[in-house]
């Protein structure tokens, strides 16, 4: 119904009480809500997963090369690059510091103990990647050193892989855990001085800085026309 003709709004104290009183509502309040972004999830899955795949396929291939090249001749392959041969080795990776199995054993134990502590708060693609394969393999090469002759902690682990010479003349003799295990190590580092912490950001910028963003520092001026 429209105003009858000559009206005009009432002005002067108490006019807001007879009209009613009108609120403002905030810019913020009247903008319909920004969906927030999904909460990154960790990277365990991809790491856990990555790991039994090595640990399988390095168990697999064990029990193969036990069961068909034992007491054989090395199998020749790639024209003399790479041969199968069994060996067993008490050391660490590579057949490095044979001997000393009770050490390296408790090492590995050690090793997928702080690993799995980790994966809580793995938020980096790339380390999970790099631990996954030091995981899968630290638990490969840690099967062979609890359950293999000649006892409990003490097991040599199966390697069999050696390059341009059957005996390991060239380069020691290794298996698959051993492969994951140093690539992973490679990538491990690779992000280290890089600078990506656990969580895929950046511990430090180029120019010596922290290189996380602070939300909370003001803005820089700018220049009015």
């Amino acid at each position: 119904m429209l105003p009858p003709a000559g009206w005009s709004a009432p002005t002067g104290p108490g006019a807001a009480g007879r009209l009613g009183t009108v609120v403002a509502v905030p810019e913020e309040t009247a903008r319909p809500s920004e969906p927030e972004a999904p909460a990154r999830r960790p990277r365990t899955a991809l790491l856990l997963g990555l790991a039994g795949g090595i640990l399988a396929l390095d168990l697999v291939t064990k029990l193969v090369v036990v069961a068909t090249l034992s007491d054989r001749e090395p199998l020749r392959l790639l024209g003399g690059v790479l041969y199968l041969t069994e060996a067993r080795n008490t050391g660490a990776a590579f057949s490095f510091a044979e001997g000393a199995t009770v050490v390296f054993t408790l090492i590995a134990l050690v090793v997928v103990v702080v690993i799995v502590r980790v994966a809580r708060r793995l938020f980096s693609t790339g380390w999970a990647v790099a631990l996954g394969l030091v995981l899968g393999g630290a638990v490969g090469n840690l099967v062979d050193r609890v359950f293999r002759d000649p006892g409990f902690l003490r097991g040599g682990v199966v390697d069999f892989l050696s390059l341009f010479d059957p005996y390991g003349r060239v380069w020691p003799i290794f298996n698959v855990a051993d492969s994951a295990i140093v690539c992973g190590g490679v990538l491990g580092a690779v992000l280290a001085v890089r600078g990506i912490e656990f969580d895929g950001s950046r511990g430090r910028s180029e120019d010596g800085t922290d290189g996380t963003v602070d939300e909370e520092a003001p803005a820089a001026p700018t220049e009015r026309d």
